[in-house]
C-alpha cells in the first residue's frame, strides 16, 4: 500500500474532532496527523506536520476558518484544505473557496463521502455539497 493521505482536523468542538479522528480510523488509507481546535493552532500543527489534506470548520473563535485556511495555503500551496462546516450559506462557501479551499462539505457527510472527498482532494479534484453548489448557483444567477 501506498503511504497513507495526512490528514490534520480542524474544529472548535472537541467531540466532532473526536468524531472525525475515529472516522479516520476506519480507513487504512487516511492517516490523522494532528488537531486543531481553532485556526491559530491550526496554522501551528500545519507548520509542524505537513498534512496533505486539512478538514477545516469555518466558523470558530479568533482565527475563522478561511482566515486560517488563507495562511495555510500561502505558507503551504501543496496543502488541500476541505472546508467541513454546518452551514451552506453562499457567503461561506464563496469565503472558503476565496480563500484556497479546494472542497465544501458538510458535516451532515457519509463517512464513504468523506473520504472519497479526502481522496479527490489529495488529487486536486473539488467536492461540492449539494447545497452548497446549489447556494453558488442561486448567488450567480440572481439579477444584480
Amino acid at each position: 500500500m501506498a503511504n497513507p493521505i495526512r490528514v490534520l482536523v480542524v474544529d472548535d468542538h472537541k467531540m466532532v474532532r473526536g468524531g472525525l479522528k475515529a472516522f479516520l480510523l476506519a480507513y487504512d488509507d487516511l492517516e490523522l496527523v494532528g488537531e486543531a481546535a481553532d485556526g491559530e493552532e491550526a496554522l501551528h500543527k500545519c507548520a509542524e506536520t505537513t498534512p496533505d489534506v486539512v478538514l477545516m470548520d469555518l466558523v470558530m473563535p479568533g482565527i475563522d476558518g478561511p482566515a486560517a485556511t488563507r495562511a495555510i495555503r500561502d505558507a503551504q500551496p501543496e496543502v488541500r484544505v476541505i472546508a467541513l462546516t454546518s452551514f451552506p450559506e453562499e457567503e461561506l462557501v464563496e469565503q472558503a473557496l476565496q480563500a484556497g479551499a479546494i472542497s465544501y462539505l458538510l458535516k451532515t457527510v457519509e463517512p464513504d463521502e468523506l473520504a472519497n472527498a479526502i481522496r479527490a482532494a489529495f488529487r486536486g479534484q473539488t467536492t461540492l455539497a449539494p447545497e452548497a453548489a446549489q447556494a453558488l448557483i442561486q448567488a450567480h444567477t440572481r439579477p444584480p
